[in-house]
C-alpha cells in the first residue's frame, strides 16, 4: 500500500500548488483593491511546516516501514477528504478574498457565507484535521505528532495576527461562536 499512499501524497502536493496559484491571483486582486498584508514574519515557517507534512509523511512511511492498517487508514482517509471538503467550502465561500496570506481590504466587512456563519476559522480547522489525518492514513505517527504540535504554535500566532488585522476585539471580549470567520483569506494550508 506504500505506492498508493505516495500517489495520494503527490495529489495533495499538486492541490497545494494549485492553491498557491489561486492565492497569488487573489492576492494581486486584493492589493489592486487596497489590500494590506500582515503576518509576513510567520508565513515562511508555515510554508515549511506544510511542505514538511507531505515530505515527512512520505519519508516516515518509506524509511521506517510504517504499515498500512486498514482500521486506521480508511477512517483517516475519510477524515482527510472531509477536511478537504471543508477547506474548499471555505475557499469558495470567500471567493477572491481567499488567500494563504493575511491580506485585508480596509472597509470590507467580514463574510458571513458558507462555513463562516458557524466558525470564525473553518479553514484552520481543516488544516488541523488534515495535519493529523494525512500522516495517519499510513501510520506516520511521528509526522502527525510533530506537525500537530508545531502547527498549534503557528496557528496561535497566525490567528492572533489575522484577528488583529481584522480588528477583532481581545479574546475576552470575543463575539459569540456564530460570528463569521476572518476574511483575510482564511489562511489555510500554505502551499508548498
Amino acid at each position: 500500500m506504500v505506492v498508493p499512499y505516495l500517489f495520494f501524497l503527490a495529489l495533495v502536493a499538486s492541490e497545494r500548488f494549485f492553491e498557491l496559484a489561486l492565492s497569488r491571483r487573489n492576492a494581486a486582486w486584493a492589493f489592486a483593491n487596497g489590500g494590506v498584508e500582515a503576518g509576513r514574519g510567520h508565513f515562511p515557517a508555515m510554508k515549511l511546516l506544510h511542505g514538511g507534512l507531505i515530505v515527512g509523511s512520505a519519508l516516515e512511511v518509506v524509511s521506517l516501514g510504517r504499515p498500512f492498517i486498514p482500521s486506521l487508514g480508511f477512517p483517516m482517509l475519510g477524515l482527510a477528504l472531509g477536511a478537504q471538503a471543508l477547506r474548499y467550502w471555505a475557499v469558495t465561500s470567500l471567493g477572491r478574498r481567499w488567500n494563504v496570506r493575511v491580506i485585508t481590504i480596509p472597509g470590507m466587512p467580514p463574510s458571513t457565507a458558507g462555513p463562516y456563519r458557524f466558525l470564525r476559522h473553518p479553514n484552520y480547522l481543516a488544516v488541523v484535521l488534515e495535519g493529523f489525518a494525512i500522516p495517519l492514513i499510513h501510520t506516520a505517527l511521528l509526522t502527525a505528532t510533530v506537525f500537530t504540535v508545531v502547527n498549534a504554535f503557528l496557528l496561535r500566532t497566525r490567528i492572533r495576527c489575522e484577528e488583529r488585522a481584522l480588528g477583532y476585539r481581545a479574546r475576552r471580549a470575543r463575539p459569540p461562536r456564530a460570528e463569521p470567520s476572518a476574511q483575510s483569506g482564511g489562511g489555510g494550508a500554505p502551499p508548498l
